[in-house]
């Protein structure tokens, strides 16, 4: 147990930087910044683009169930007499 909390609390050396970093190597430059702001961009367009389409199929759908509840209410008003009541059936 001693030499497992000895060997938990030995202190491990860090490493020391390279003192040879060659910055075109380790930074992405003017190429990783225009990617990056394109991919920024093509995803606002994106965005925007779904937004519009989902609110396009809501409108439709919005549209399609007024026309159908104007379709139902005009074949109910067909047999429905002037009052609003349901004309009698016809006697013969």
């Amino acid at each position: 147990m001693i030499t497992l909390l000895a060997w938990l609390a030995d202190v491990t050396p860090t490493p020391s930087p390279s003192p040879a970093l060659n910055e075109d190597l380790v930074t992405p430059g003017i190429v990783g910044f225009v990617v990056t702001f394109f991919i920024a961009v093509a995803t606002v367009l994106l965005v925007i683009d779904m937004t519009r389409r989902i609110r396009r199929v809501r409108y439709r759908a919005e549209v399609q169930e007024q026309l159908e509840a104007e379709e139902r209410e005009a074949a109910e008003g067909g047999k429905a007499g002037k009052n609003g009541k349901a004309k009698p059936a016809p006697e013969d």
